[in-house]
């Protein structure tokens, strides 16, 4: 569902990671860009609603539109949505590289 609402706020290059062989605390992260902080208060907001709904519960939020980076938890997927400049910079793909990519949309 995190995809789908990523997708349908036209966030960019959108990953979702199956982390649960290489991680203890999470089984999935999901991974988006979004364009500009408006962009990225919307898709926050959208993702929490959405998945609230479903059910999830939101563990804990951390970052904000501020800072680049925010990071929703929903116990079982992690969800990162960043700027395009701290995407590159913190590079989680990379340092996740041991986790199966599950979905990618570009």
């Amino acid at each position: 569902m995190a995809v789908d609402v990523a997708s349908e706020k036209q966030a960019t290059d959108i990953l979702m990671l199956d982390i649960s062989k290489v991680s203890s605390f999470t089984d999935f992260f999901v991974i988006m860009t979004a364009k500009s902080r408006r962009q990225m208060d919307a898709l926050s907001e959208d993702m929490e609603g959405e998945l609230k709904r479903s059910g999830a519960s939101l563990h804990h939020r951390e970052g904000s539109t501020e800072s680049g980076w925010l990071l929703l938890d929903f116990g079982d997927v992690i969800v990162h949505l960043f700027a395009p400049e701290e995407r590159e910079f913190y590079q989680l793909e990379e340092l996740w590289a041991k986790g199966q990519q599950v979905v990618r949309i570009q």
